[in-house]
């Protein structure tokens, strides 16, 4: 199947959104998901499996991968691996044995959702505590990189490798109070940008930020926990954007931050 766009021009960022997934249109691909024991990174490794992708779930917590594990095996999905890492702690050499097990283990890499995240305080800067900054900045950036960094050789030889970092609104548009996940967020926008740019011309790899915006989640709710969730959308419902970014729809998208939930 060719899910390939065919006007060669990239997707606007409503299209993404609106995307309507053909069935299987990751059938042959292998797509990394971190976070994937919870929250949005369970619904994505849940829906990617459920369109034909061999997923490979990475968290910290392997009781949920085992769980998400056995929703994608029950549910006839391509048998999916269990990649118990916490990203706090890894060492850069532990990624690259990751690599190591993917090439023995799958053979390819196809694709990465960035989706594991700390939020850390909701505080000023001048009153953040130094080890949760360092903690957040760490887990939401600095591993990141590391991971991108260390699994770049086996998604370069995929056909078209598709990297999918997560922000937020308040990376895109830093906001008081909001602290190092704010600063993180406007600093993976960053990175993809710069690996952009720095692998257009020789790679077929594309790297692209999603804002899922308000959602309902564990995360959503320690920050706003006044909140309604119910007047929130659920993971399930902004999936589109999330496959449409792993689909060859999307070959042409590179550099985009897109968000799921715009505010007009």
């Amino acid at each position: 199947m060719n899910n390939s766009n065919p006007s060669n021009q990239a997707l606007t960022h409503e299209a993404i959104r609106n995307f309507v997934p053909a069935e299987q249109c990751l059938d042959g691909k292998t797509i990394l998901v971190t976070g994937a024991g919870d929250g949005i990174g369970r619904v994505a490794a849940l829906t990617y499996a459920r369109y034909g992708a061999t997923v490979l779930l990475l968290g910290r917590t392997v009781s949920k991968l085992e769980a998400v594990y056995d929703e994608i095996e029950s549910m006839g999905g391509k048998q999916p691996a269990v990649l118990p890492m916490d990203l706090e702690k890894a060492s850069y050499a532990e990624m690259q044995q990751l690599e190591g097990l993917i090439v023995k283990e799958v053979g390819q890499l196809d694709g990465i959702l960035h989706n594991a995240g700390l939020l850390g305080a909701l505080t000023p800067l001048e009153m953040y505590d130094v080890d949760i900054f360092a903690k957040v900045m760490h887990v939401n950036t600095t591993a990141t990189f590391m991971l991108t960094q260390a699994l770049l050789p086996l998604l370069k030889d995929a056909a078209h490798g598709s990297i999918v970092f997560t922000t937020s609104t308040v990376g895109t548009h830093p906001r008081a109070f909001w602290g190092a996940y704010a600063l993180s967020k406007q600093a993976v926008e960053g990175m993809s940008d710069i690996f952009t740019q720095e692998t257009r011309n020789t790679t077929n790899l594309r790297f692209n930020c999603i804002n899922p915006g308000g959602t309902r989640s564990n995360m959503r709710a320690h920050a706003f926990p006044g909140e309604d969730p119910m007047t929130l959308k659920t993971p399930e419902e902004i999936m589109a954007g999330y496959v449409c970014l792993m689909t060859d729809a999307s070959i042409d998208v590179r550099g985009q931050v897109v968000a799921l939930q715009p505010k007009h």
